[in-house]
């Protein structure tokens, strides 16, 4: 008769394999590992959606310093992006504000005439 091996042990390895690099007992014991790694892919989660806000905030603080230095308001910047229906996203004008801020001055100009 075939002997067949538990699948646990097959568990086991996989994730004592991902808790690698951790201290302690959290890489050699199972249920030690087993809620490291557990806390980890929470962690990283949190972490992939956190990153989104922090980019959001940094573009909005270039843009921000990049109209201030030609002297209006972010606000009503933004505000005037949308009256005159220009759809360039806060990502793309921030990376105008730092590499080309002759085209971003362009922007702000079309955006605040009347």
């Amino acid at each position: 008769m075939v002997r067949v091996k538990s699948l646990s042990s097959k568990k086991h390895k996989k994730i004592l394999k991902q808790a690698k690099g951790y201290r302690m007992t959290r890489r050699k014991l199972f249920k030690k590992a087993m809620e490291a790694v557990l806390h980890a892919g929470e962690y990283a989660f949190a972490g992939r959606k956190q990153k989104k806000r922090q980019f959001r905030s940094l573009w909005i603080l270039r843009i921000n310093n990049a109209v201030r230095e030609l002297g209006g308001k972010y606000s009503n910047f933004i505000h005037n992006l949308k009256e005159k229906n220009i759809q360039i996203d806060r990502k793309i004008l921030a990376k105008l504000a730092v590499d080309h801020p002759q085209f971003f001055k362009q922007v702000f100009d079309k955006a605040s005439k009347k």
